[in-house]
């Protein structure tokens, strides 16, 4: 099955966060698929990754690896003209961005561990740098079937919270969620073949869930292949039809 709903010709894709876990499993199995003609893999030190400097020797003219700190609004926006200068068109965004306890985010228990600058942390990283990654690169997403997918998280969930704590995390993810249902809808207007999806990748092995990888039950962690294989398949099951929803890993929906 083809990755985006309707396109004939292979596809270019850009990966956000594309140096480690999830984001350099999806690079490397896009590379291995023939629908896919680019890979544009964007991190803060991309081109820097020994891993991604591995995958661009291994398949030369397919791979462009492109610094940016997307929390740098400004060097989004030197992303969007770096990229128009290399292709009119993308395909499929996959957004991988995401911080749980990365300093000066934190995983908060209790409300009086609250303070402005984790919660800065949190929506900047997990909330507006993706809808304005989204904003950016506008212009190369308007004319052609095309994905854009987003991680979020079931804790992102205000009907499934039953559990309370991690105030900041799943406060960011319920308001990304929020901010891509309603460019779905703005989307419909600009390229009725667009799809915008949030994915839920399920707990897996990486630097974010690995401090709370204790209290996930036997058989239920993911690697990093397995959650970007099922996020491919995500994407290639969902088209236009579907912008604006929210799927976990297994393929069931999740409510708002």
């Amino acid at each position: 099955m083809r990755l985006i709903h309707n396109l004939q010709t292979p596809a270019n894709v850009l990966v956000c966060g594309a140096s480690q876990g999830i984001g350099l499993a999806l690079c490397a199995q896009l590379l291995a698929r023939d629908d896919v003609a680019r890979v544009f893999a964007v991190s803060r030190q991309a081109m820097r990754s020994a891993e991604l400097q591995a995958l661009s020797a291994d398949h030369p003219q397919r791979v462009m690896c492109l610094d940016c700190d997307a929390r740098d609004e400004s060097q989004l926006q030197a992303l969007a003209t770096q990229l128009g200068a290399h292709c009119d068109q993308l395909n499929l965004v996959l957004c991988t961005l995401g911080v749980l306890h990365e300093a000066p985010a934190r995983a908060e228990k209790a409300l009086s561990q609250l303070d402005m600058a984790s919660l800065l942390g949190s929506f900047t990283s997990n909330c507006f740098a993706p809808i304005l990654l989204l904003k950016h690169l506008l212009p190369l997403l308007r004319r052609h079937p095309m994905t854009f997918a987003a991680l979020s998280a079931r804790v992102g969930s205000i009907s499934d919270n039953h559990l309370g704590g991690w105030y900041s995390y799943r406060a960011s993810k319920a308001a990304l969620n929020q901010l891509i249902r309603t460019a779905s809808i703005e989307f419909k207007r600009l390229n009725p073949a667009s799809t915008l999806l949030l994915l839920h990748p399920g707990t897996t092995d990486t630097r974010l869930s690995r401090p709370f990888q204790a209290n996930v039950a036997p058989g239920k962690l993911l690697t990093p292949a397995d959650a970007a294989s099922r996020l491919l398949t995500l994407v290639s099951h969902h088209g236009p039809a579907h912008s604006g929803t929210f799927w976990a890993w297994d393929g069931t929906p999740i409510d708002w």
